[in-house]
């Protein structure tokens, strides 16, 4: 569908203004490595909040959101609101340490807890997880909005929404990021709420009338949040109350609480106390998307049932392309002259996340890789080294960005790729501030035989390498891979794979550890809890201590998961 010049003119002003913006506060011709990678470490409570949430709803989320909310229904929300929980771990009992520390990098941490072999490991994976989601599977999103959405060519919006973002990211380092980040989220949730507003203005129009009507028209258990572990044909259910339960944390954890992404802009915190509300307030943000994205996917599927609109079928199959329903929603529901702002909010959703993922590998390779091999380079050369990085880094990710129809919903493709890493990962992180047996051997024996377990079950589980395995015309329509399809493969949904593995890493690394000498108890001691729950001793400070904090938003959680179980 053509734009209006009103549109055209709402784009262009909101990327330039933004780029402008990021550059005129970010940049410093001889800028430090603590001002373009930790912002000098000034940001406050609201400012490190909100970008911990905008650097993670992306278009990612947008697209993905609505399509599992139109496919699977508001069980994707629980994506959404377990991340206040790990969200919680963050603050309480990661956050302490990072910030006291005064590391740079979680590597760098990793470093301190285990060894140099350690630091090196997580900033590949760091580098990877960037590049294959945060990057490249976001450009493949909004790449599949702006064509179906506005008729854009993919390549085009890939190159120019790459380009001021790489600009103003390259030039104004962690405090340009963080500072579009603060106005990017507004955009992005007042984009969200239009759309679902629209949506529930349009369901009278297909005699949707009243709440009976609405849960009529939806599928058989769309509206839960809880399914069972059992579907009605007798398989396991891919987003059960169990898988949830037990799979998010695995990837929740590394997520949240063991990615430069997220957590670069506690880092960048002025003290503790600051980092640790921050992320508690992303927290309560992560409440918003179950209501601003996932709805508006249920309502989609609603209209597109009753005829409202048609939706695009798979390339090469009869199957309903849900990554789609979106862009179709928008179409039918945004008037000429608000599209230009619907533009706007995607692409501040696609350029806070490509930002922040961007700015995190140029600090992982500047000073995990470049400072850490050697020293005494000046800041002048880690900082260029940083932003040349930037550039490599974009361009990868635009050639990954062609993959993303692998893995059925673009959300799906978020959570499957990163259960390669994520339980080794986790494992290492958890057991390292928890437990001050555990060694460095331990760490590596994980993260090695953990990842190549992980990796193996993904190559596995990809719908092409099992077609070819089962033989040409073998495999059933919608076939979904060699270890989650419930009819031709082992029927274990992704969600549960991520336990086991989990599982598996944790007898390695304990058996390790024990297996290992010691490690200094005094070094251990400034990277490790006294014991699991120390970290919720000492006398409280007033309401804002983020203990209290924590309960507040557990307390919220917890009644909304009551009302919509």
């Amino acid at each position: 569908m053509s734009l209006s010049t009103l549109d055209i003119v709402v784009i262009a002003v909101y990327l330039i203004g933004i780029t402008a913006f990021g550059i005129g506060i970010g940049f410093r011709r001889h800028a430090s490595t603590d001002h373009y990678f930790l912002a000098n470490k000034s940001l406050g409570w609201f400012t490190v909040g909100a970008a911990v949430f905008t650097s993670n709803i992306s278009t990612i989320h947008l697209v993905g959101l609505a399509a599992g909310g139109a496919k699977d229904g508001m069980v994707i929300g629980n994506f959404e609101w377990m991340a206040c929980f790990t969200l919680i771990l963050l603050a309480l009992l990661f956050a302490p340490f990072y910030i006291n520390s005064g590391v740079h990098t979680l590597p760098e941490f990793m470093e301190r807890r285990y060894c140099p072999s350690a630091r090196t490991f997580l900033a590949i994976i760091g580098l990877i997880g960037a590049l294959l989601i945060h990057i490249g599977i976001s450009l493949f999103a909004a790449a599949k909005v702006f064509e179906s959405f506005l008729g854009i060519p993919m390549i085009t919006t890939i190159i120019v929404l790459s380009l001021f973002t790489v600009t103003y990211t390259a030039l104004g380092g962690l405090k340009a990021v963080v500072m579009t980040e603060s106005i990017q989220v507004c955009l992005l949730l007042g984009g969200a709420t239009l759309v679902t507003v629209l949506g529930l203005r349009a369901l009278p129009g297909v005699g949707v009338q009243d709440v009976a009507a609405f849960k009529a028209a939806v599928a058989p258990g769309q509206l839960n949040m809880l399914q069972p572990i059992i579907n009605t044909h007798g398989q396991l259910n891919q987003f059960s109350w169990l898988g949830v339960l037990l799979g998010y944390p695995i990837l929740g954890i590394w997520y949240w609480c063991a990615d430069q992404t997220h957590v670069q802009r506690v880092l960048g915190a002025k003290n503790r106390k600051a980092g640790q509300n921050g992320a508690l307030f992303a927290g309560f943000l992560k409440i918003t998307p179950v209501f601003l994205m996932v709805f508006p996917g249920v309502i989609g599927y609603v209209l597109w049932q009753k005829g409202a609109f048609q939706l695009l079928n798979v390339p090469g199959s009869s199957n309903p392309d849900y990554n789609t329903m979106l862009p179709a929603l928008i179409n039918h529901l945004v008037p000429v002259g608000l599209k230009g702002l619907l533009a706007a909010s995607m692409a501040a959703a696609l350029m806070s996340c490509m930002a922040a993922a961007l700015n995190s590998c140029a600090t992982l390779v500047s000073l995990d890789i470049v400072k850490r091999l050697r020293p005494a380079t000046p800041d002048a050369y880690v900082v260029m080294i940083g932003r040349f990085t930037t550039g490599v880094i974009m361009v990868l990710a635009m050639l990954w960005s062609t993959q993303g129809d692998q893995f059925g919903t673009i959300f799906e493709a978020i959570n499957k790729i990163p259960m390669t890493f994520a339980p080794a990962v986790t494992t290492v992180f958890v057991l390292g501030v928890l437990w001050k047996r555990g060694t460095p051997q331990a760490a590596m024996t994980t993260l090695y035989a953990g990842s190549m377990v992980g990796v193996v079950y993904f190559v596995l589980d990809l719908p092409s390498v099992g077609k070819a395995i089962l033989g040409a015309g073998r495999a059933h329509a919608g076939f979904g891979g060699l270890v989650t399809d419930p009819t031709q493969g082992l029927g274990i949904p992704f969600m549960l794979v991520g336990p086991l593995i989990a599982v598996l890493c944790v007898v390695l690394y304990v058996a390790t550890s024990l297996l290992t000498p010691a490690m200094d108890a005094k070094e251990v001691a400034q990277v490790c809890w006294e014991h699991p729950l120390a970290f919720l001793k000492g006398r409280l400070a007033g309401a804002s201590d983020p203990r209290i904090v924590s309960i507040i938003l557990l307390t919220v959680v917890g009644g909304l998961y009551v009302l919509l179980r």
